[in-house]
């Protein structure tokens, strides 16, 4: 069975199109209890999921999320808004980050904005980041574009039967750079802010 090249490609830049955020009138305007909360998160980012099993997030993440100081504790056992924009926030840092880097990213959110009195709210931090990022869509669907033709380009003198798996082997190891290099400067940058 052949599988056409252009299938992976046009997979990946499709669930990249895909890509959504928790729109912040999304958000329920009332306090919910923790079920509540993995419910709504389990709902809202399932597109996420890599196996329809993976869980977003439990019980158990909230509790050490609180205890590490990564999201204040509930009000008499409920989450407002803000611990949802939060968590939102956790969800995507934490595949990359460790708990003490998420820890020394939100930590100066959390005390400067979390239900402060700040012309700034928690929620315009939320909205303007992920409005920056829906803009990089299609930047990032041209450069994953532009890596897989590369990928493509390489390995004609394997033998054939070795071609498909070494070409994707090296789609997948520049992306992998890209994602080291990336992830090399977000640690150094969050050094510089831990020593500020």
């Amino acid at each position: 069975m052949t599988i056409d090249r252009n299938d992976i490609l046009n997979s990946i830049l499709e669930s990249i199109s895909k890509i959504d955020y928790i729109k912040p009138g999304d958000i329920p305007n009332i306090p919910l209890y923790m079920d509540q909360v993995t419910t709504f998160m389990d709902a809202q980012l399932s597109s996420s999921r890599r196996y329809e099993s993976d869980k977003i997030l439990t019980k158990t993440m909230i509790n050490n999320y609180a205890k590490n100081d990564l999201l204040p504790p509930p009000t008499k056992k409920k989450y407002n808004r803000e611990h949802l924009l939060l968590l939102v926030f956790i969800y995507y840092f934490k595949s990359l980050l460790t708990i003490t880097d998420i820890q020394a990213l939100l930590q100066p959110i959390t005390e400067k904005y979390f239900q402060g009195n700040e012309e700034l709210k928690l929620e315009d931090i939320y909205s303007e980041v992920f409005e920056l990022e829906k803009e990089q869509i299609e930047v990032l669907k041209e450069d994953i574009t532009k890596r897989y033709q590369i990928s493509r380009e390489i390995f004609s003198q394997a033998p054939e039967e070795d071609q498909e798996f070494l070409k994707n082997f090296s789609f997948i190891c520049l992306l992998s750079f890209d994602a080291y290099v990336k992830k090399q400067i977000i640690e150094k940058m969050i050094d510089q802010m831990k020593g500020e």
